[in-house]
């Protein structure tokens, strides 16, 4: 036992010190990889901070030059009006007066009015501003010296016209530069703002993966440390017991010997004392040979004989009752018996009780074999018993650690999954609105170009036609104005309506391409947290699997162990009495009956001492006879 128990305490505390090493090892990869994620969160804290930073201030500046182009795109629009408003009232006026002075029109404050307001206009360039006020000014004037001549009219009516349409034209070329830089600029916040969205969502996601490194790093540091502090006190606590053990076990070893060379003297004497009863008991048959005189000595000796066997029955029966013995009952009546019948009863009993201590010592030989066999096989199958229930426990634990963390990852790639359902659906309806919103722009786009196309047509062909140096041109020049007019707001509408459907169109276009690409990058990144959590359940079952099968296995040597351990308490503890028991009777028997020998052996002795006197007795009496007989 103390060799065994040596042995698996010398290979428990060779396996704790390498554990100690290899989970020290972890420890200091884990404290490694805890300072790496740290300062891979510093940094990419100070990126997302960057980038954030720099989002909002585009955000900021994107919104004053929203601001900015909303405020020129009125101005140039209310301009563009006023210029056409003024064209219309110009033409109609004209066309009321026909050939006559400004001075003689019935609206000509209408016209000065219209001219004034173009003046002011804040979009109206200062050299624009000042030819109008020449021009309002001739008109006044006129209206002071009189009327001019018609074609002197005619040519300030066309002058009018010629810095209304120019003013028009540049106003348009400014609304329209407006717009495209507009364009330009959104696009641009739209390209910054998405490449910095798409910085901050890696970088937060590279900081969610960090922080979760971080924190798994932290935890199996944990547990290493736990496990060390585990192992350190199981590693000191084996050392200890073991030199525990060392020391009881040469405690018992000495103790053992003594006791066996205390068994061996005992045994010596036991033998030494057969011997001498035997000795002293072999001449008992030369009884014919005495003289007279020795009839008294022979019986006397067979009534010490006697006594010392009957005393030797006595101390047998005491001791059988005292034990509840049954075999030195029946051993004190069969000593009884060869009393009674056997021709040397001494040797006959003699023989009885060192048959019974032969016996005895063999029985308690091999319950000292059975106890070592039993003390032994029950020390090693409970070590085995509590090693595979500790395996056991740590197997169901990591089972169960496992089945928890595999079915929230399939909670959460379903979450994912729905959610990719549902992005998917977004996208395709999303697809189909601007499909449709585009086939509707490609439709009408090309009839509002040609029906502007046509306006202007219309507009060059009338415009051509009237300024011909013809009679009947001036005939119908006033009677031309009003449809003049009425096309140049006709394309002045078609104009708008077709810038408005290009701007509303490119943001459309630019709104769809910013939210694909949102929508893609959102995918992709859905798509690799599914794979990644798929593949990390996937191998949480498979390790479950292998648990239960190293569970099944380590539950099967268990049952063993178990099974034998029931039947060594059968064989071992399950006895009415013990061993402890057993051996203090069997000592409490041989003590008795070597009592009993020391009283055949005190009998044996007197039958010597007997033997003697009566050896002397004869040989006195045959020196007599031949001193006579001389």
């Amino acid at each position: 036992m103390c060799e065994d128990r040596t042995r698996e305490l010398k290979f428990e505390i060779k396996e704790g010190k390498k554990e100690a090493a290899q989970l020290m090892a972890a420890i200091q990869e884990e404290t490694a990889t805890i300072q790496a994620e740290e300062a891979k969160i510093e940094e990419l804290a100070a990126s997302i901070a960057t980038a954030d930073s720099e989002l909002k201030a585009a955000t900021e500046l994107r919104a004053t030059e929203a601001a900015d182009f909303a405020v020129a795109e009125k101005e140039l629009v209310d301009t563009i009006d006023t210029i056409e408003r003024a064209s219309v009232i110009i033409q109609r006026e004209m066309n009321k007066a026909g050939g006559a002075s400004m001075a003689q029109l019935s609206g000509a404050k209408n016209v000065a009015d219209a001219l004034s307001s173009i003046v002011k206009a804040s979009s109206v360039s200062s050299a624009d501003k000042a030819k109008l006020a020449a021009l309002l000014q001739n008109q006044q004037g006129d209206e002071d010296v009189g009327a001019p001549a018609a074609a002197v009219y005619t040519s300030q009516s066309n002058g009018i016209f010629d810095a209304l349409d120019s003013l028009k034209d540049k106003a348009e070329d400014q609304l329209s530069d407006a717009r495209k830089d507009e364009t330009s600029a959104l696009h641009a916040f739209q390209l910054k703002e998405q490449g910095l969205d798409d910085e901050l969502k890696f970088a937060e996601k590279d900081m969610k993966a960090a922080k979760k490194s971080l924190s798994a790093a932290s935890e199996k540091k944990a547990t290493a440390e736990g496990d060390l502090t585990a192992t350190s006190k199981d590693l000191a606590a084996d050392e200890t017991s073991l030199s525990d053990l060392t020391q009881d076990c040469m405690e018992k070893a000495q103790a053992y010997e003594e006791e066996v060379a205390s068994r061996e003297s005992e045994l010596k004497a036991l033998a030494a004392a057969k011997t001498a009863v035997t000795e002293a008991t072999s001449g008992a048959g030369g009884a014919e040979e005495l003289t007279y005189s020795y009839a008294q000595t022979t019986s006397f000796l067979q009534v010490k004989s006697q006594d010392g066997n009957i005393n030797a029955v006595r101390m047998v029966r005491r001791l059988a009752f005292k034990q509840g013995s049954s075999a030195l009952a029946q051993l004190a009546s069969r000593m009884e018996s060869a009393m009674r019948t056997s021709d040397d009863p001494f040797a006959k009993v003699k023989g009885l009780i060192g048959e019974m201590v032969d016996r005895l010592q063999a029985e308690m030989d091999a319950d000292a074999t059975q106890k070592a066999f039993c003390d032994k096989e029950m020390s090693e199958s409970n070590a085995k018993k509590d090693e595979n229930d500790a395996t056991l426990a740590k197997l169901n634990t990591k089972m169960d650690q496992a089945t928890a963390h595999s079915a929230k990852l399939q909670e959460e790639i379903a979450v994912l999954q729905k959610e990719l359902a549902d992005l998917a659906a977004t996208q395709s309806e999303m697809d189909k609105l601007r499909s449709e919103e585009k086939a509707t722009y490609e439709k009408n786009k090309p009839e509002i170009e040609q029906g502007i196309e046509g306006v202007k047509l219309a507009l060059k062909i009338l415009r051509e036609y009237y300024a011909a140096d013809n009679s009947a041109h001036d005939a119908a020049a006033g009677e031309s104005t009003g449809i003049i007019s009425l096309i140049e707001v006709c394309e002045s509408d078609f104009s708008k309506l077709l810038a408005t459907m290009v701007a509303e169109e490119e943001g459309a276009a630019a709104e769809y391409d910013k939210q694909t690409k949102e929508n893609a990058i959102t995918k992709t990144t859905k798509d690799q947290d599914v794979a990644y959590k798929t593949k990390e359940s996937a191998s949480l079952d498979k390790t479950v699997g292998e648990l239960k099968a190293d569970a099944a296995s380590v539950q099967e040597t268990l049952d063993a162990v178990n099974q034998y351990l029931g039947e060594l308490e059968k064989q071992c503890v399950a006895k009415a009495e013990t061993y402890e028991t057993r051996v203090a009777r069997r000592d409490a028997e041989i003590a008795g009956l070597k009592e009993a020998l020391e009283a055949l052996n005190a009998a044996a002795s007197s039958e010597s001492l007997v033997q003697k006197g009566s050896h002397t007795f004869r040989r006195g009496s045959a020196l007599r006879g031949s001193t006579l007989s001389a």
